[in-house]
């Protein structure tokens, strides 16, 4: 953990708060609190916290607005955020991915998993920041998503935000670790976390050779985006990089059999509105896009009924696949806050050409 990390406690409930800044103080935070989205937002003005723990439900300002407040300015936005949610909060999972969110636990919170989500928080941030901010793959993107005209104003001012937004046909991709909750009961906080972060960072590497794009990490999981400007079917890189990943974690799992991980993912490809983000620079340089709709809404639940090991993925991608790859026809399932019923497969592998 990192030292002195100073974590701001977002929640209208007194004895919510108390619970959280005892455990938390065990741990050896600092901590800070606030009752309410408004008084939030001052607090971070006045000193930027090191990580906050964002209730979803209070008055004045509700935590998804805070949320998209502070990640649309360019103080606030690198602050990580780890939004609270109910047991069978889902939707506010979503709409947590859309405003921003870094993470989420579930309340009521558990003091081994809130120490887990924490470290995890922190040490994947850097991690990420890392890897997406190296100087070639900005360039790629920047060639990618940003007209020329923007181009020239965002080379000369690097703190520039981008905010043009367009339709565009992608795939998205969820993975998650499977029984991670149980994982942060079982296993000290340092050691999971560490153990995720080897596993992610293997992740990482894949999908930035794939062309995919990390949207979002949590501390269990992460999305990825895939686009077709090279030509090659998003759907397909999308797909392989799935199994891949499935891979990487059956050869990682033969040096790790102590605490083996299993994931799983849910994929599904459509048109969505795709953001810039923006170039902060070579040092501490981010780059991001969001795709917001129907499609990344879909590609999330998918993740959360799969089981351990399987791919789910939904009949936008199927229609977007060749032969190359067997499938399995789960059947049809409605979906929590999804009005029509779906059709879910299951990816076995890539088809053996004879």
């Amino acid at each position: 953990m990192l030292e002195q990390s100073k974590v701001l406690i977002v929640d209208d409930e007194p004895l919510n708060v108390d619970y959280l800044q005892q455990e938390l103080e065990d741990l050896g935070y600092v901590t800070i609190s606030a009752a309410d989205g408004q008084e939030a937002l001052e607090k971070v003005a006045a000193a930027a916290p090191d990580v906050i723990l964002l209730d979803v439900m209070m008055p004045i300002v509700d935590g998804f607005t805070v949320c998209r407040i502070l990640k649309g300015n360019e103080e606030t936005r690198l602050i990580p955020i780890v939004i609270m949610t109910a047991l069978d909060g889902i939707e506010d999972r979503i709409k947590g991915i859309e405003a921003g969110a870094d993470d989420f636990l579930t309340k009521p919170v558990n003091e081994r998993e809130l120490a887990a989500r924490l470290q995890t928080t922190l040490r994947l941030k850097h991690t990420v920041d890392r890897k997406i901010g190296e100087l070639r793959r900005i360039n790629n993107h920047f060639a990618k998503f940003v007209p020329e005209a923007i181009k020239h104003r965002v080379a000369t001012h690097p703190e520039a935000v981008l905010t043009e937004k367009q339709e565009q046909d992608i795939s998205v991709l969820f993975v998650d670790i499977s029984g991670y909750t149980c994982l942060s009961e079982q296993l000290p906080p340092k050691v999971l976390d560490t153990l995720v972060e080897r596993y992610f960072s293997a992740f990482l590497d894949r999908i930035y050779e794939a062309g995919g794009d990390i949207n979002m990490t949590a501390g269990d999981g992460f999305m990825t985006i895939f686009e077709g400007a090279d030509g090659h079917p998003h759907a397909a890189k999308a797909i392989d990089t799935a199994l891949d990943l499935l891979a990487i974690t059956e050869t990682l799992n033969q040096d790790n059999n102590e605490h083996p991980l299993a994931i799983h993912m849910g994929l599904n490809s459509g048109i969505a509105l795709v953001g810039s983000t923006r170039f902060e620079g070579v040092h501490g340089a981010r780059w991001t896009f969001t795709a917001n709709g129907p499609v990344t809404n879909l590609a999330a639940r998918l993740a959360g009924v799969a089981r351990a090991g399987h791919i789910l993925v939904g009949p936008g991608m199927v229609q977007r696949l060749g032969d190359g790859y067997r499938l399995e026809k789960i059947g049809r399932q409605r979906l929590k806050n999804i009005t029509a019923t779906i059709d879910i497969y299951r990816v076995i592998g890539r088809s053996v050409l004879l």
